[in-house]
């Protein structure tokens, strides 16, 4: 039997410190009250779908389907704004030899270390003149490109080998047709690894949902679920099965894309 080395044993650690607490609110959720308030054991003795009937069937006063529609809504939105800046910022950068370019690349790293709290206040009194809080585009627009899309595609695009740029160049086609028809094909794994971080941090987000957005039917699921810490201070039970809903499609997209996360994270360092 092959014995396992110490880092093999020391990961395996943190994925199941990882894990745990993951798999524990799943279990809780699906447990009556008197089982959530006394601990005993991970797993339910009294299997029930109590909870979750009660946050899908009070629509009035749980709007969790408004709330998971405007989740999707946002996020998409995001992902889909973010793909197209950060791509097309990262291809004059690492393709256009423009000048300053460089300059301009460490700038945008740079804001990668300007915590995003301290942008609070700026970005809320833009929002106010333009009229966006409590609105989606409070949430769309500031989250529309970010300096980590941008260094991750830069990278990408640097490793592709300029021979195809040239002979496309050759052929006739403009900045903007190599652009389209060689890069974005090319660099499929680093899209898709974008797309997937981008998505799963703005479905995640909380503060600027919070801050940015009033109505309660305007809110995301982070938000909308964090209301049970109010309005429902004992119902740990509806609070646990409102994060199973809001997790669930999470993990899936991450199941179902990991493979595109991994090819995409060890590409996007390699150079030509």
């Amino acid at each position: 039997m092959r014995k396992w080395s110490p880092v093999e044993i020391l990961v395996f650690l943190v994925a199941l410190a990882c894990i745990i607490p993951v798999a524990l609110i799943f279990l809780t959720a699906f447990k009556p009250d008197s089982e959530i308030i006394q601990f005993n054991g991970f797993f339910p003795h009294e299997w029930t779908l109590t909870h979750f009937r009660e946050v899908l069937g009070r629509p009035e006063e749980i709007p969790i389907f408004r709330w998971l529609f405007n989740s999707v809504f946002i996020s998409s939105s995001v992902t889909l704004l973010v793909l197209t800046v950060d791509s097309m910022a990262a291809y004059a950068l690492s393709r256009l030899n423009l000048r300053g370019g460089k300059w301009i690349f460490a700038i945008i790293l740079a804001t990668m270390m300007v915590p995003g709290q301290i942008l609070l206040v700026p970005v809320y009194l833009i929002l106010s003149k333009l009229h966006w809080l409590d609105t989606p585009w409070a949430l769309i627009v500031p989250a529309g490109a970010g300096a980590f899309g941008v260094f991750l595609l830069h990278q990408f695009f640097k490793g592709i080998p300029r021979e195809l740029e040239e002979a496309a160049m050759i052929d006739g086609c403009s900045s903007w047709e190599i652009y389209w028809r060689i890069m974005l094909p090319l660099s499929k794994p680093a899209l898709a690894t974008l797309a997937i971080f981008t998505f799963i941090g703005s479905w995640n987000s909380f503060t600027e949902p919070l801050v940015f957005l009033d109505s309660v039917e305007n809110y995301t699921l982070p938000v909308g679920i964090a209301l049970f810490q109010s309005s429902y201070a004992n119902e740990y039970g509806l609070t646990l099965a409102a994060s199973v809903i809001c997790t669930l499609p999470i993990i899936v997209i991450f199941l179902l894309f990991h493979k595109h996360i991994i090819k995409g994270i060890a590409t996007a360092g390699l150079k030509e």
